[in-house]
C-alpha cells in the first residue's frame, strides 16, 4: 500500500506519530477482559499508515445475524459480523458509484430515483426528499430500531417482512421536517443499496467485490441477504479484522491503495464535515460518525470518523494521525455495548501513541 501525505482533516497538516511497544497494550487488554471492564471483546487490530502495528484476539460466543455460532476462537482472518458498520461501507460504495457517474448526486430528488413510487410525490414533504436525506438519516419518517431485532415490531424486521421493502420505507408516516433531525433508520441505507445496484447494473455484493474488496486484496467476506435475496446494505456484511482494517487504511490514505484511487478523495472529505448531530451527541455525515477524541501525546483532540455496529463493532479512523482501530465484540443488543470499543480507543489505543 502506498500511503499519500493527504489528510482528510481539512486545513490541518498531518501530525507525525508512532505507536509504542504493543506488549503493554496486550497486557492491558487481557487485564481489562479478566476484570470485566472490557466485556465480550473479540478482537482489536490497529494500523498506522501501511502497517498493522498491533493485533490481539480472544475467544467468545458469537452470532452470524441470528445464527448462534457457539464459542469461537478469533484470529485476524476470522469472519465477523459488522452489523451497522455495513452502512458506512455502503456509503463508500455509493461514493465509488458517484465517481463513476452511476448514481444521482446527493442533492438529487430521492423519489426521482424510485419511479415505481411516483404516487408518493403527492406528499410535498416526501417530494422534497433528497438522496442526502437517506445518506444522513434525516428523512423525518417514523422508524424504530430500539426494539430487539427479535421483535416483529422492530422497523427493520417489519421491512424484511414487507411484500415491498422500498414502498414500506418510503411510505412510513412523516414525523418531522426532512433534513432537520437525525433519526436512526436502516431503511435509508436499504434505499442507497438499491440505488447503487440499479445504477451500476450489478448486485451490491458483486459491485463491492469488483470495486472495493478485490482492489484492496480482500478475498474473505460474506454478505448476508434478506428474505428477498438482496444483500443487506444496512447490516449484512461479514469481514475479517484484517479486511476491515484495510478498508480503514484506504480511507485514512485519502481513498488510495497501491497508487490506485479506490474511493474519490472528494467523497471521503465529506465525512470530515459534520452534517447533523445524532441523538447521542456525536455528529453524522453521509453514514459515518464524526467526533473528536483526545490524544495525550499531542495534548489535544483530533477528529475521528467511524462506522459503528450492534454488539460493539467499530472501525475508527483518525485521518490526521493515519491511525485505524478495528474493534470486534459480541455484546449484541446490550444497552452498554458502546462502552468496550470506546474504552479500547480512548484509554488504550490513542494513549499508546507518541510523537516523533
Amino acid at each position: 500500500m502506498a500511503v499519500g501525505s493527504m489528510t482528510l482533516a481539512a486545513g490541518t497538516g498531518a501530525v507525525q506519530a508512532q505507536f509504542k511497544t504493543a506488549h503493554d497494550l496486550s497486557e492491558k487488554l487481557e487485564l481489562g477482559v479478566q476484570s470485566g471492564l472490557l466485556t465480550d471483546l473479540h478482537g482489536v487490530m490497529i494500523a498506522h499508515g501501511d502497517k498493522v502495528v498491533f493485533e490481539h484476539f480472544f475467544e467468545g460466543r458469537d452470532f452470524a445475524w441470528a445464527d448462534d455460532l457457539g464459542t469461537v476462537k478469533f484470529e485476524r482472518d476470522t469472519l465477523h459480523d459488522l452489523r451497522s458498520v455495513t452502512k458506512s461501507i455502503t456509503s463508500l460504495l455509493y461514493g465509488i458509484a458517484l465517481g463513476m457517474g452511476k448514481v444521482p448526486t446527493p442533492d438529487a430528488p430521492l423519489l426521482d430515483a424510485f419511479p415505481d413510487y411516483a404516487d408518493l410525490k403527492k406528499d410535498p414533504q416526501r417530494a422534497a426528499w433528497t438522496i442526502s436525506n437517506a445518506l444522513n438519516m434525516t428523512m423525518g419518517t417514523e422508524w424504530n430500531e430500539d426494539l430487539p431485532y427479535s421483535d416483529p415490531r422492530n422497523s427493520e424486521i417489519m421491512m424484511e417482512n414487507a411484500p415491498d421493502r422500498y414502498r414500506f420505507i418510503l411510505d412510513r408516516p412523516i414525523i418531522g421536517q426532512p433534513g432537520v433531525r437525525w433519526h436512526y433508520n436502516g431503511g435509508c441505507t436499504a434505499l442507497l443499496g438499491h440505488l447503487i445496484s440499479v445504477g451500476t447494473g450489478q448486485d451490491l455484493e458483486e459491485f463491492a467485490k469488483e470495486q472495493l474488496f478485490a482492489p484492496l486484496g480482500i478475498s474473505q467476506f460474506q454478505w448476508m441477504r434478506g428474505s428477498d435475496g438482496v444483500p443487506s446494505p444496512a447490516s449484512g456484511l461479514r469481514l475479517t479484522a484484517e479486511g476491515l482494517t484495510r478498508i480503514g487504511q484506504m480511507v485514512a490514505a485519502g481513498g488510495r491503495w497501491n497508487e490506485r484511487e479506490i474511493v474519490p478523495q472528494e467523497w471521503l472529505e465529506t465525512y470530515m464535515a459534520p452534517q447533523v448531530r445524532t441523538a447521542f451527541g456525536s455528529h453524522y455525515s453521509n453514514s459515518w460518525y464524526w467526533q473528536e477524541h483526545f490524544v495525550p501525546a499531542a495534548n489535544r483532540a483530533f477528529p475521528v470518523i467511524s462506522g459503528a455496529g450492534n454488539g460493539g463493532q467499530r472501525l475508527f479512523v483518525v485521518p490526521a494521525l493515519d491511525i485505524v482501530v478495528t474493534v470486534f465484540c459480541g455484546a449484541y443488543n446490550r444497552p452498554d455495548q458502546w462502552i468496550t470499543p470506546l474504552l479500547v480507543l480512548d484509554r488504550m489505543a490513542l494513549p499508546n501513541l507518541e510523537k516523533l
